[in-house]
């Protein structure tokens, strides 16, 4: 009896090992992708989990004013945990990485003054994903995060086929109201009720358009958490780090019907 139990024992350790493996050669793969804007070479971040086969969801990052690094890059990887093809696009062009403050509003202003820059800018990493071989089409959406939120919303509003978007902790000035009436799948705004780069009043600004347009929309406000909430200061803003995390998952499995 001791015998068998010992090779059980061993068998059990061996099985653990072999799962953990398992689960190590499952991690989630990340490559850079060039592609161009017309004449505008732009370099965006896929990511994906390679123990998946066949096609699945696709969803477009649009990165926040710092543009591609640090947090955009997590975010995509943390999303591409959950199943679905990632493709964090490049929307200030090839390795432009702003360091400064000043730079990345810089930048940002470039296209909050230029809206139509910003959706045929978007439109490319969309077309991109779209395209990607991994990628069931017809079930792609759209998450934006800071500027990034600002972008994900103009290009929905263009009409792309998108079945979902996510803005977290978005800005929402300056959009064409009547522009709403051209999304096509439901809308999801994470936000921080202490949010002083994108205050209520403009939060509100957008749902009125989306109420207006007989938009399929959502909100969720985090009480205590300011700008930049997925990047915590207090527990106010971990908690809502938290919760957004929650949100995202159920709103792309409601969406992708899965």
């Amino acid at each position: 009896m001791k015998t068998l139990h010992a090779i059980s024992v061993l068998f059990g350790a061996a099985l653990a090992l072999a799962l953990q493996s398992g689960i190590a050669q499952a991690a989630i793969k990340t490559q850079y992708v060039d592609y161009m804007h017309g004449s505008t070479p732009l370099k965006g971040y896929l990511a994906y989990d390679d123990s998946k086969t066949g096609k699945r969801p696709g969803i477009l990052l649009v990165h926040y004013r710092g543009g591609l690094q640090g947090e955009t890059l997590k975010d995509a990887e943390m999303i591409a945990g959950l199943g679905y093809v990632v493709f964090a696009e490049d929307i200030f062009g090839k390795d432009v990485v702003p360091k400064t403050v000043p730079e990345m509003t810089k930048l940002t202003d470039i296209y909050n003054k230029d809206r139509p820059l910003m959706r045929t800018r978007a439109q490319s990493g969309f077309d991109v994903l779209a395209k990607n071989p991994m990628v069931d089409a017809s079930k792609v959406a759209i998450i934006g995060y800071c500027f990034g939120g600002t972008v994900a919303v103009e290009l929905a509003e263009t009409g792309v086929p998108a079945i979902g978007t996510v803005a977290v902790h978005g800005s929402f000035r300056d959009f064409s109201p009547e522009a709403a009436k051209n999304i096509k799948g439901r809308v999801l705004i994470l936000h921080g009720a202490e949010d002083e780069v994108a205050p209520l009043p403009e939060v509100n600004k957008l749902v009125a358009d989306l109420r207006a347009a007989k938009v399929n929309w959502e909100l969720q406000i985090y009480s205590g958490a300011a700008h930049g909430f997925t990047n915590p200061t207090n527990a106010a803003e971990q908690r809502a780090d938290r919760e957004y995390k929650v949100a995202i998952q159920r709103f792309f499995k409601e969406i992708f019907g899965s």
